[in-house]
């Protein structure tokens, strides 16, 4: 980081996370016999898992291959909890225990005794890496799919087995309790933290007490996180597809209890509902923004199973900050929405203005999409630049905290970075958007700080869904003198072949299915770059750009259009 702003910034975060840090060891010292939980005393539902299952899997599992996050494991015949983890990612999938889903969808004596045995290793002899078993986050995955699959689990156990079973999950309520003290938690791990608990309560006897707190601390953490259009905080649609995957089932064992669920549980799932209706393309996938990376279609045909409303897609979300346009098949969504809160943002990107364009079950215009893994390719894919939006000089839109600077100020942001992650720190902070019955029309403040340069962009679907007009507005304030240029980026599906008219001045698109659009500028020359595309199922796959260089020394526009050939 650099500049007086940024610093200021910087401590201003560090001082609010300090407080809280503060606050949550406190915390930990005061008595709290008034919330002891009892060890719950016998199972009484095991909650369906909705995530899909592969019993492949369970055959590379019992093989001694564990193959989570992106990175895979050969033990080799040891223990699998003798190893590091070769990736966080891998360790907070394996410590989750979610894999036991596929030893159960196997059904086979040898992958039930496989899944019986790990666990039992991981109860009875505390084997594995601490680290990542006691964070809270994996501790409620673990929980959930401890009950989910206790039929497995419990298979042919002995009381005493049965006994540790049970011990387990009090030992594991007690302690995603304790976390929930002083707040030190970000959001999104607070509501999964209490979906576990809110689950443990219901499924197991003696737990009543639990239940009531839990219920009415669940409420309001899903008022407080979910936006009146249905949208959560982090405007991250992949969040979304996790919650709902979790939250079905806890409705469903709420009636099953024979327990009112709270109204916020109802108004929640709703809600997502919704949004995922409004962020779909005609081929099933959701939207690349803000986090999303390759769509589980299986999950999220899952999903759409419990939409019961199964109205027309609703055409704005304007408190998540995305709109969509449609006509006669051709699709387009746009993110025109702030960041989200600092700690939601920690896998937010900065795509203000970006658009994704599809005709019908194909995709031709994208965002490049959150890849599998962490590292330097998920900054990159957050990039304004892995966007279908203007780029001002190869700047984004939005600042990243990332341990810059010397000295003090590098030693405090890399701690900020150990508890927030890579959040947002500045960026947009008005998107007015005009909306009207074929046009949309939106601009954003991000570059105005360093550039003095604001970005207006409209969008206009013609009725036909034919065309899709675009103009590009660059609006300078008067005491600047312009930057090195600008660069307007549409992002181009892998499956659209992009090669030059005959004429030289546009740009030809082919889909899979034959049909054609073709792609001109108004006095600006159009070029194919390369691209990646981060949201494959297989990994990141290469597709192609187009590109628009300008020099944006003084206000301009630019005009664009996308158009079906016939």
């Amino acid at each position: 980081m650099d500049g007086s702003s940024d610093r200021r910034r910087l401590s201003q975060l560090a001082m609010q996370e300090a407080v809280r840090s503060s606050r949550a060891i406190a915390a930990l010292f005061v008595p709290w016999p008034r919330f002891r939980t009892p060890v719950p005393q016998r199972l009484l539902f095991a909650p369906q898992d909705l995530r899909t299952a592969d019993p492949t899997v369970a055959a590379d599992i019992y093989a001694g291959y564990f193959v989570f996050a992106g990175r895979a494991l050969a033990t080799g015949g040891r223990s699998p909890f003798d190893f590091a983890p070769p990736s966080h990612g891998w360790g907070e999938a394996f410590y989750g225990f979610g894999w036991l889903r596929h030893l159960r969808n196997a059904d086979t004596p040898l992958a039930r005794a496989n899944g019986r045995a790990l666990v039992n290793e991981f109860i009875s002899k505390g084997r594995g890496d601490k680290r990542f078993a006691r964070q809270p986050h994996v501790l409620a995955r673990r929980m959930l799919s401890f009950l989910s699959h206790s039929p497995l689990i419990l298979d042919q156990a002995d009381h005493a087995l049965y006994q540790l079973f049970m011990r387990t999950l009090g030992r594991g309520v007690q302690d995603l309790e304790r976390s929930l003290r002083g707040g030190a938690l970000p959001p999104s791990e607070q509501l999964f933290v209490l979906i576990a608990l809110a689950c443990a309560s219901l499924c197991c006897e003696g737990l009543e007490a639990l239940l009531e707190r839990t219920t009415r601390r669940l409420a309001q953490e899903l008022d407080r996180q979910f936006l009146p259009d249905g949208g959560h905080l982090s405007r991250n649609p992949c969040l979304m597809v996790d919650l709902l995957l979790d939250l079905l089932p806890l409705r469903q064992i709420y009636a099953s209890r024979g327990v009112e669920p709270p109204q916020a549980l109802v108004r929640t799932i709703d809600g997502l509902l919704a949004m995922l209706r409004m962020l779909r393309h005609g081929d099933g996938t959701l939207a690349h923004f803000n986090g999303m990376g390759h769509t589980r279609m299986d999950h999220l045909a899952t999903l759409l199973i419990y939409d019961d409303a199964r109205n027309r897609p609703m055409p704005r979300a304007p408190h998540s900050g995305y709109e969509r346009l449609e006509a006669c098949g051709t699709l387009v969504t746009a993110d025109v929405g702030t960041p989200p809160p600092i700690r939601q943002s920690a896998k937010a990107h900065a795509g203000c203005l970006s658009f994704e364009l599809s005709s019908n079950a194909h995709r031709i215009v994208v965002n490049c999409g959150a890849p599998h893994a962490n590292g330097t390719t998920l900054q990159a894919a957050r990039s304004t630049a892995a966007h279908s939006t203007a780029v001002v000089a190869e700047t984004s839109s939005c600042r990243f905290l990332g341990p810059h600077g010397s000295g003090a100020e590098r030693k405090v942001a890399t701690w900020l970075l150990r508890r927030l992650g890579a959040v947002i720190i500045d960026g947009p902070a008005v998107v007015p958007v005009e909306r009207g019955e074929e046009h949309l029309t939106a601009r954003h403040d991000g570059y105005r700080a360093f550039f003095g340069l604001t970005h207006r962009r409209t969008w206009r679907l013609s009725s036909d869904g034919g065309s899709l007009d675009g103009e590009d507005d660059f609006l300078f304030d008067p005491d600047h003198n312009g930057t090195d240029g600008v660069t307007i980026r549409f992002h181009l599906h892998p499956g659209v072949a992009a090669g030059s008219a005959k004429d030289g001045g546009s740009i030809v698109l082919m889909l899979p299915n034959g049909e054609g659009w073709r792609f001109d500028a108004q006095g600006v020359e159009a070029r194919i770059e390369e691209s990646v595309f981060f949201a494959a199922s297989d990994n990141a796959r290469r597709t192609q750009q187009i590109v628009l260089n300008v020099e944006a020394h003084r206000s301009l526009s630019v005009v664009w259009r996308f158009a079906r050939l016939t």
